[in-house]
């Protein structure tokens, strides 16, 4: 099996056969790896006035750089993440140069999420004052975000190059979610639903991304149909044992190595997480290793290509 065929049998919960498939949401330490810049930090401000060729140059590095993230650290999916200020038709381009570069072997993957996140600090009371007071007009609003964004996934399946939505609204503090229970099944779970039911639809995989504690809204999340939920996240008391108990039988789990133990840990906490993820996530298949977030700027290198050697030592199916 290819990488993406591997990692698409892990989404549908199929059994497999050797190392568990693995990806990251991120990769932002393309500077130490590669000495180069990741695409999300480039501004292109002035990509209207580059010359053709220029512009070509620009795509070629960008797909490059991320097949051989994939390449090196045995990534299943490339998350694309454009620069900005990248129109369609440049990131079109950038598509079909990662095909071509990796001749498909890698499930391609983008944002796609119209739900509302839990709002940053200045706009959060603001927010919150909209849902008791201004409620349909917030509902009017998930409407046509929702509608948007079924209308360019349909315009980007003509490409023929994109497999997967990474839906990444959060959703969750580490203590609990922004949302009640209530709130979530009145301003988020319907759009969500009805978000994941057009991809699916259209043929895609959808994985749903929150960081924080999910087990508030655990069977809404689930309920709306995802193929897999990521992060699963320990450092918002998120158990992978308990999350695979619950609902194991109806979604595939990606995570969940505790970043906080990569960043500042010990190696032999790092060793307990990756352990306890392998243990709890890969029994009864529909399972994809990662970190419990991404491999953000500022997290020792080494301590990632350390939780990599414990995946390729423990991570085997028979």
């Amino acid at each position: 099996m290819t990488p993406r065929e591997k990692f698409f049998a892990a989404l549908e919960r199929r059994p497999i056969t050797g190392r568990v498939p693995h990806f990251e949401l991120v990769f932002f330490l393309t500077m130490e790896a590669f000495g180069k810049v990741h695409p999300t930090h480039r501004h292109f401000s002035q990509w209207d006035q580059m010359s053709a060729e220029e512009q070509a140059l620009q795509i070629e590095d960008i797909a490059d750089l991320y097949v051989k993230i994939a390449e090196k650290y045995e990534h299943s999916a490339i998350f694309y993440h454009g620069p900005g200020g990248w129109d369609e038709t440049a990131t079109r381009r950038c598509f079909e140069r990662i095909e071509a570069l990796s001749d498909h072997r890698y499930a391609l993957m983008m944002h796609g999420d119209s739900t509302f996140s839990l709002p940053d600090g200045k706009h959060m009371m603001d927010f919150s004052v909209r849902m008791m007071e201004d409620a349909q007009d917030l509902k009017d609003e998930a409407e046509r975000s929702l509608e948007w964004h079924l209308k360019q996934a349909e315009r980007i399946k003509r490409w023929g190059t994109l497999d997967t939505f990474a839906l990444c609204a959060d959703y969750c503090f580490n203590t609990n979610p922004f949302f009640s229970p209530e709130q979530f099944a009145e301003f988020v779970a319907p759009y969500l639903k009805r978000l994941i039911a057009g991809y699916r639809e259209m043929g895609y995989y959808v994985i749903k991304h929150t960081d924080g504690n999910i087990m508030p809204i655990l069977d809404q999340l689930v309920d709306c149909h995802p193929h897999a939920l990521h992060s699963i996240d320990p450092q918002g008391h998120v158990d992978i044992a308990e999350v695979k108990r619950l609902v194991g039988d109806k979604v595939a789990l990606i995570g969940n190595v505790n970043c906080a133990a990569l960043q500042t840990g010990t190696e032999e906490e790092v060793e307990a997480s990756v352990r306890y993820a392998l243990e709890n996530g890969m029994p009864g298949y529909g399972y994809v290793f990662s970190t419990s977030n991404c491999v953000y700027t500022g997290m020792p290198l080494k301590r990632y290509d350390f939780m990599l050697d414990l995946w390729r030592k423990y991570g085997n199916y028979i």
